[in-house]
């Protein structure tokens, strides 16, 4: 952050651009109120104050963008959209394709052919527990349509290794697989074990995005007591 607003007016009124660091460990984004050339300069400050270190940018991982084109940051995609059936534009947090893309490739693992010697309660439990902690990393930000999407396709692996893995030599119609292997409509159970994925962590977004966001780690103001 570059000092005051009086500050930050004052650059702006000279033509100049003013900018504010985010960093997570070595992943770092600039955030920069101005012109291409500004952020493009910063790159070449950013280098510069590297190289020293023995560090440099990663070619391919850094990129001067607009807001309204997006960025990935931390596995999450950050863009600026307008807001559907309205004239206004807000910035969107959701996962990346990566990211998505990661944990899809993951449940397929989990319910290859090569899998089906274990046993299904178990593997149950396994998908949840990898699907919530998912989740609850991805949980702040426009996520909830991601979710639904990641548990569908969850749900459909699932229902395929099953019906793989029970059909004997007869093939499993769908009636059959929902009686023996459904408990709520087509909620996936077995054996007191039901697949819940994503669904038992809930979406929340932050109205406001600054250095005031709670964490857990917050400390708690002290209550003033009167003697």
């Amino acid at each position: 952050m570059m000092g005051t607003w009086r500050r930050r007016n004052r650059r702006r009124l000279k033509g100049q651009g003013n900018w504010r660091l985010i960093r997570f460990a070595d992943d770092f984004v600039l955030m920069v109120s101005g012109d291409r050339h500004h952020a493009e300069s910063l790159r070449e400050e950013v280098s510069a104050v590297l190289a020293p270190l023995g560090l440099r940018l990663a070619p391919d991982k850094t990129c001067v963008v607009h807001i309204d084109e997006g960025f990935d940051f931390l596995g999450h995609h950050i863009r600026r959209q307008r807001k559907r059936g309205t004239n206004k534009y807000f910035v969107y947090t959701k996962p990346s394709r990566k990211a998505v893309q990661a944990i899809r490739d993951k449940v397929s693992a989990k319910t290859h052919r090569s899998t089906r010697n274990q046993d299904l309660a178990r593997l149950i439990l396994s998908l949840n527990r990898m699907l919530r902690g998912w989740a609850n990393y991805f949980r702040y930000g426009v996520s909830k349509a991601t979710f639904a999407a990641i548990d569908a396709h969850t749900w459909a692996r699932l229902m395929r290794w099953i019906r793989r893995k029970y059909a004997g030599k007869a093939r499993m119609g769908m009636p059959e697989f929902r009686r023996r292997f459904c408990d709520v409509g087509w909620r996936v159970a077995h054996q007191g074990v039901a697949f819940t994925g994503t669904s038992t962590v809930s979406v929340k977004r932050y109205r406001y995005r600054g250095g005031s966001i709670a964490t857990p780690w917050a400390p708690t103001p002290a209550t003033a007591s009167g003697g």
